[in-house]
């Protein structure tokens, strides 16, 4: 019988969001020296969103470490296989493409986030950096749209919207388990520290 379990907690959602908005902004004010205050802002984002869920990886909860969704590549084909037949394979976490998903968005994060120093602190060979950091951003970009259309595969496959679960953190489940708590302490810290960042960055 499904039950309806907590999977993302708050601080997770607060990431998953915040980290895919900041990389957007980032991407389109890339190009416009008008924008440059925002785009390095947003870029701050990035990186602390992203520092953040490296260690959440660690001590988050159960279904967000690392761990959780470290697949063997004998399980990613057999996954992506299964989804053609009748009966695909769920998971309640991340399923084995959606892992490999994050694992590629978290470096290619963090390239394009050390890249992005480099040049703004004038580290090293200026013209490396910048290829460097706008290679990295266009295949991040390129994973984004990989992983969007996984996303929405998934959903129609096994019948869930994966979307608003990454809203409120509720998925429907067979025989699993909730996470204890929201965490909501944590992931309003989050979301206040980046505002006040923003706010006080910007001006």
């Amino acid at each position: 019988m499904l039950q309806r379990i907590l999977v993302w907690d708050l601080p997770t959602r607060v990431f998953h969001w915040s980290f895919a908005l900041s990389f957007a902004g980032a991407y389109l004010t890339a190009e416009s020296e008008r924008y440059r205050d925002i785009h390095l802002a947003l870029g701050y984002v990035f990186l602390g969103m992203l520092v953040f869920r490296l260690v959440w990886g660690l001590v988050g909860t159960a279904y967000v470490r690392f761990r959780a969704f470290w697949f063997k590549p004998a399980e990613i084909v057999a996954y992506l296989r299964a989804l053609l037949s009748p009966q695909p394979q769920h998971y309640v976490g991340h399923n084995p493409a959606g892992g490999v998903a994050i694992f590629l968005l978290l470096v290619l994060g963090l390239l394009i986030s050390v890249s992005g120093l480099g040049l703004y602190w004038e580290i090293g060979d200026e013209d490396w950096f910048e290829e460097l950091h706008e290679i990295a951003a266009n295949v991040m970009l390129l994973v984004v749209g990989v992983h969007i259309a996984g996303v929405l595969v998934s959903s129609v496959l096994h019948k869930e919207n994966l979307v608003r679960a990454m809203f409120n953190g509720y998925k429907q489940a067979v025989n699993a388990v909730s996470i204890p708590h929201h965490y909501t302490w944590l992931g309003i810290s989050m979301l206040v520290v980046m505002l006040v960042f923003l706010g006080v960055y910007l001006q």
